[in-house]
């Protein structure tokens, strides 16, 4: 058995397969994990302790399992599983895979291994109080990419730089203004204003004009942040005083942004200095209220600003000429930019501010790992795994846990799995896709990194033109085709209609790519893949049989809407089903049974979408 690991879950997995080992005979079971274990997960992963701190996981829960059983056959890798030494043959020595992933890549890498591999596979996740399992087997269940899943949410760079309207908006710009200003620049993360108003129809030469017009000394610089930086030796005020006061005072000159939102308000550090420290609120004032959940004043935010520049300049100074941070939401000074920062931008644009402790929750993506949602979705993985192992897997069930019970008073809700997707462009006998881009602008390296690795999750792909000349246009050997990488797909007769096959050794995976030409593509949308849009939720009413939905969240496991689930173990009987009946009424009372299941696991399921449709920072669950 493998078990790619180890998270919050991934910790709870571990123990409970050792414990299933008595039960079941397992005679090997490999822990894979890269990450190494931080002090922020001692309080939810029981296999850790404080001396732990910066070992290998999965090294050391191998370690504290065979203090509970020493008889267990354990196998540990500090590695990640997306390693080409992990091969199709490497899955292929196993009976069984389990999941407890953290992120969307390596659970469609997994996916794809184990349909490769024709291995049974258990799909993990849990949000908070919210988790579900379920099984996916090559040829008989839905895969874990079956269906589309909902794109991370991204804000325009307009937005950012220009008119943020909520708090994440100042948030992201404070992460952005962290790497440009103490780690590596990226264009694409850039805080300064726009040159020219977005909205406006003049020239950039003209709102050039205006801003230098709006400024005291008659002039205005356009400079990397990082330089101007250095050239002022990361003086706090001056950096406040660029960002807060000048910067604002720029985009006021852009007329038409302000004619329907509210313009921003420009900070004096002066002025600001000069302010009477505001009395905290009575909840402030309550000692029940931890620091790190206290919302301080523009002062106070002002005066952190300016400590965490001087803190960070010191540790970049340390690292010597060229050395770049990186954020980490552990990092309490960068978080101490991060929190004062984004708090300053969201009053100038008369937001609310928040707490550190909010903010660093949305900086860092985080969603509550609880300790009892883990112990419960470990459990469930297990009895699904006994049940293939049993070869019932006829009886596996993905299997929701919801926050609240249910008006059935029940919290696990079983569904039966759905088939494949005939359209899948995984698991289908022939993977296909459609593609619409315009072939004059986008290049081979957009193709490469944003398309067939990125949207469709291959790792090392070598892309050929099904020309019947075989012309290769990428690569996976390292230096074969980088000469490619910017130009044009025109340039090599790529045209509309032209199709590409991508294959992926390490996956054993094939996808047959149509090219279609379009000029016609929203403004910075470099392609769109035709027909790539989740499902609505549920069937129709007089459909016999339920349509697949997709899951609204990264949050492990594939839905399926149930079509007559059989009873099984873990779903609970009410005491009205119950009873001795004659055989025309237990027909009967089965049918109105899988009518209600079914009905029940829709609702799960639309219910589920519309919670995670609120948490629109969710990249990647434990």
């Amino acid at each position: 058995m493998s078990v790619p690991v180890s998270g919050p879950l991934g910790s709870e997995l571990a123990e409970a397969v050792a414990q299933a080992r008595l039960l079941t005979g397992f005679s090997n079971i490999d822990v894979i994990d890269l990450d190494t274990i931080d002090v922020s997960n001692l309080n939810r992963q029981f296999l850790f302790q404080k001396k732990h701190v910066g070992r290998s996981k999965a090294q050391v829960a191998k370690e504290s399992v065979l203090q509970f059983y020493p008889e267990a056959n354990i196998i540990a890798y500090h590695d990640s599983i997306m390693n080409p030494d992990y091969n199709v043959e490497f899955f292929r020595q196993f009976t069984l895979v389990m999941n407890a992933l953290d992120n969307r890549a390596a659970r469609n890498h997994v996916n794809r291994m184990c349909l490769a591999a024709d291995v049974p596979l258990i799909e993990s996740g849990t949000a908070g109080y919210l988790g579900q399992v379920t099984v996916i087997k090559k040829g008989v269940t839905e895969c874990y990419e079956c269906h589309p899943k909902p794109t991370q949410k991204t804000f325009p760079g307009c937005t950012i730089r220009n008119t943020p309207s909520e708090p994440i908006h100042c948030i992201v710009w404070a992460k952005y203004l962290f790497n440009q200003l103490f780690g590596e620049e990226d264009a694409d993360q850039e805080v300064s204003p726009d040159r020219a108003d977005p909205e406006a129809a003049w020239e950039p030469a003209e709102a050039e004009a205006r801003a230098r017009a709006s400024n005291e000394d008659g002039e205005i610089k356009r400079v990397s942040t990082k330089e101007w930086a250095k050239s002022t030796g990361y003086d706090p005020v001056k950096l406040f005083t660029k960002l807060f006061k000048d910067d604002i005072r720029y985009l006021l000159t852009m007329d038409k942004l302000w004619r329907k939102r509210k313009p921003p308000v420009p900070l004096d550090w002066a002025e600001v200095q000069n302010q009477e420290k505001n009395v905290p609120d009575q909840q402030n004032e309550s000692s029940s209220v931890l620091k790190d959940q206290q919302v301080l004043d523009v002062k106070s935010y002002a005066h952190l600003f300016s400590k965490s520049v001087e803190t960070l300049r010191l540790h970049l100074a340390e690292k010597g000429d060229g050395a770049e941070l990186i954020w980490d939401k552990d990092d309490p000074s960068a978080m101490d930019f991060v929190t004062s920062a984004a708090n300053l931008r969201m009053h100038v644009f008369s937001m609310n501010m928040k707490s550190r402790f909010d903010i660093k929750s949305m900086a860092g993506n985080i969603i509550p790992a609880i300790a009892t949602t883990n112990a419960i979705i470990a459990g469930l993985i297990v009895l699904e795994g006994l049940k293939i192992l049993s070869g019932k897997i006829d009886q596996c069930r993905t299997i929701f846990l919801n926050k609240q019970p249910n008006p059935k008073k029940k919290l696990l809700v079983p569904c039966a799995l759905d088939p494949p997707n005939p359209n899948c462009y995984v698991c289908a006998s022939k993977p296909e896709v459609t593609v619409r881009l315009n072939v004059h602008k986008v290049t081979v390296l957009t193709l490469q990194d944003k398309i067939v690795k990125e949207k469709f999750a291959m790792v090392a792909p070598d892309i050929q033109i099904d020309d019947g000349k075989g012309t290769i246009l990428i690569s996976s050997e390292e230096g074969e085709t980088e000469a490619n990488n910017d130009r044009k797909l025109s340039d090599f007769g790529i045209r509309n209609g032209t199709r590409l096959q991508a294959d992926d050794f390490l996956q054993d995976y094939t996808l047959l790519i149509n090219v279609l030409h379009s000029e016609d593509l929203e403004k910075d949308v470099e392609f769109e893949v035709v027909g790539d849009a989740p499902e609505k939720v549920g069937p129709k009413p007089s459909e016999p049989t339920s349509k697949n939905i997709t899951n609204g969240s990264d949050d492990g496991a594939q839905p399926s809407t149930s079509t007559a689930p059989d009873q099984d173990d873990l779903f609970i009987i009410d005491s009205e089903d119950e009873g001795h009946s004659s055989n025309a009424d237990d027909t009967e009372n089965k049918s109105r049974k899988r009518k209600l299941e079914d009905k029940e696991c829709v609702s799960t399921k639309r219910v589920r979408m519309e919670q995670t449709e609120e948490q629109d920072e969710i990249i990647a669950l434990d």
